[in-house]
C-alpha cells in the first residue's frame, strides 16, 4: 500500500514537457503568458474555442479557461491546483490545442490550465490567504474530512462550476509520480467503488502511450482528505481521474515535451471513452481511519 512512499525515494528530478515543441523559456511561463496562450488558441480556432471566466480568486486575479467544442456532454480538465506543478499546465495547454483543432464529438471540454494563480507565479504549491498558505487540493468537502472546506474562492468556484455546468467527467493534472488513478483516495481502507472496473478501463485508455501505473488513488499514491477528485465523484458522481505527470516538479523543457507527447493522446482517448452520464451510485459507505492521515505526503 502507498507505493509512492517507496517510489518517491528512487525518483530523481528529470525533465519533461511543452506543447508542440517549446523554447526553454516556455516551460517557465507566468500566468499572463498562459492567458496570452489561451487567447492565441481562441483566435486561431474561433469556431471551436472561446475564453471563459471561472471567478476572481482571493488575490483579485481572474481565473480563466477555454471552452472547446459544442457538444451536450460537458467535461473538465483542471491543472495546477498546486502552483509549483507547472508541467501540468503545459499538458493542459497542449490538450486544449489538440481538442480546439479537432473537437471531441458530442462534447464540450472546459480546460482550466491554472487554478492556483499566485502559487503558479511564485512556483509554490500553496495558495496564499490572509497571511496563511493553503493547499487548494485539501480544501474540498469529503467523507473523511478536509482542511477547509472552501476557504478559497478558487475551490468554491470550481465546485460550483461542476454543478452549474453539469460536468460528467474530469481530469485533474498534477506532478509528479507517473500514475493515473481513480477514487477513493482518502483516509480509508474501504477503497472500492461500484465502478472500479470502469475506472480501471478509463485509466488504461489514458496510459497507452505513457505506460504510467494506474489504479486506485490511495493505493498507488497516498491517502489525502479534501481533494477535488474524491469530492467530484462523492458529491456529484463525476467520473473523476487524477493524472500525476512525469518524474519531477521541476521538469526541463525536454521533459515537458515528453509529458505532452505521452499524455495528450491518453487524455483524448480517456474522454472518448467516458460515460455520457454521471455515476448513479457514488455515496461513500465505508469507514474512515484517521491514522492514515499521517501518510499524506504533501510537500513543497
Amino acid at each position: 500500500m502507498f507505493q509512492r512512499i517507496v517510489r518517491g525515494l528512487a525518483f530523481i528530478g528529470c525533465g519533461v514537457l511543452a506543447w508542440g515543441g517549446v523554447s526553454a523559456e516556455a516551460a517557465f511561463r507566468n500566468y499572463a503568458e498562459i492567458q496570452q496562450g489561451m487567447r492565441d488558441l481562441a483566435a486561431k480556432y474561433p469556431a471551436s474555442a472561446q475564453i471563459f471566466i471561472l471567478t476572481k480568486n482571493d488575490s483579485g486575479q481572474t481565473i480563466e479557461g477555454l471552452r472547446i467544442g459544442s457538444g451536450s456532454v460537458r467535461n473538465l480538465v483542471v491543472a495546477t491546483h498546486h502552483g509549483n506543478e507547472y508541467g501540468s499546465t503545459e499538458v493542459a495547454m497542449a490538450f486544449a490545442a489538440s481538442v480546439a483543432q479537432a473537437p471531441l464529438t458530442g462534447q464540450t471540454l472546459f480546460v482550466i490550465p491554472v487554478l492556483n494563480i499566485p502559487g503558479f507565479n511564485a512556483r509554490s504549491r500553496w495558495e496564499p490567504l490572509q497571511g496563511r498558505s493553503l493547499d487548494p487540493n485539501r480544501d474540498y468537502p469529503g467523507p473523511c474530512g478536509t482542511d477547509g472546506p472552501f476557504r478559497l474562492k478558487s475551490t468554491r468556484a470550481l465546485a460550483d462550476f461542476l454543478e452549474r455546468e453539469q460536468i460528467v467527467a474530469s481530469a485533474t493534472l498534477h506532478t509528479y509520480s507517473p500514475a493515473v488513478v481513480y477514487p477513493w483516495g482518502m483516509s480509508t481502507h474501504d477503497l472500492s467503488t461500484p465502478y472500479d472496473d470502469l475506472f480501471a478501463g478509463l485509466c488504461k485508455a489514458a496510459t497507452v502511450e505513457s505506460g504510467y501505473a494506474s489504479g486506485n488513488n490511495t493505493q498507488l499514491i497516498y491517502p489525502a482528505d479534501g481533494t477535488f477528485e474524491d469530492y467530484a465523484f462523492w458529491k456529484h458522481g463525476v467520473w473523476s481521474i487524477l493524472f500525476e505527470l512525469g518524474y519531477s516538479h521541476n521538469p526541463n523543457p525536454g521533459a515537458v515535451d515528453q509529458m505532452v507527447k505521452v499524455n495528450v493522446p491518453g487524455l483524448r482517448r480517456m474522454f472518448e471513452q467516458t460515460p455520457r452520464e454521471r455515476a448513479e451510485r457514488h455515496d461513500f459507505n465505508g469507514k474512515c481511519d484517521a491514522r492514515l492521515k499521517a501518510f499524506d505526503l504533501r510537500t513543497e
